[in-house]
């Protein structure tokens, strides 16, 4: 899942939410200076990548791509997903996606100091970019996939595979739409256990 997925099922928690996103640019274990909530979000959004990786809906969503695609599925999945989840933003908050948006950038700003240099660069990109919001737009998330493309060492079709994603939108939000709330009940219980633990 990509970065809208990862800061809606962080839930209401700040510190919980800014890990969500933090996790993609923390590698190895977490600077134990970070405050421990933040710690938390960041052990989630690990969690959440490691049961999306194995899930049965998400193995069949990638068998859907043909070569030479298939072997980059799982990042076109991860930014589709959150395409789909962009656009029904409704049907899986209470929140209107702009405002839950705008919410996560000011969090992010306020928290500044605890940015990595790369999740700072980030930070202005979504800014820049009115993200994750922007990933309900079909240019936005081409341009997005054609961004993480450039930043990969070998050669890959990430700028040209809007139009794969497209035209299989209606397997693929059927995917999301079976994986999504199986995955929301994975967190729910994950949170449980984590403070039952503590």
């Amino acid at each position: 899942m990509n970065h809208l997925a990862h800061a809606l099922l962080a839930g209401p928690d700040e510190a919980w939410r800014l890990g969500g996103v933090l996790g993609d640019f923390v590698r190895g274990a977490p600077d134990p200076l970070l405050p421990a909530g933040v710690r938390e979000g960041i052990a989630l959004h690990r969690a959440i990548d490691g049961y999306t990786d194995r899930h049965p809906e998400v193995l069949a969503a990638r068998a859907l791509f043909e070569p030479p695609y298939r072997r980059y599925a799982g990042i076109a999945l991860d930014m589709w997903f959150d395409h789909c989840l962009a656009r029904g933003f409704a049907c899986w908050s209470t929140q209107p996606l702009d405002g839950f948006s705008t919410d996560l950038r000011q969090l992010l700003q306020r928290h500044g100091a605890l940015l990595p240099p790369a999740a700072q660069h980030f930070a202005r990109y979504m800014q820049a970019n009115d993200l994750p919001a922007g990933y309900a737009d079909p240019v936005v998330l081409e341009r997005a996939l054609a961004g993480i493309g450039q930043r990969l060492r070998r050669d890959n079709p990430l700028d040209r595979m809007l139009p794969v994603l497209q035209a299989l939108d209606a397997p693929l939000q059927e995917r999301f739409e079976s994986f999504f709330p199986q995955l929301q009940r994975f967190v729910g219980d994950w949170a449980v256990a984590r403070q039952s633990s503590v």
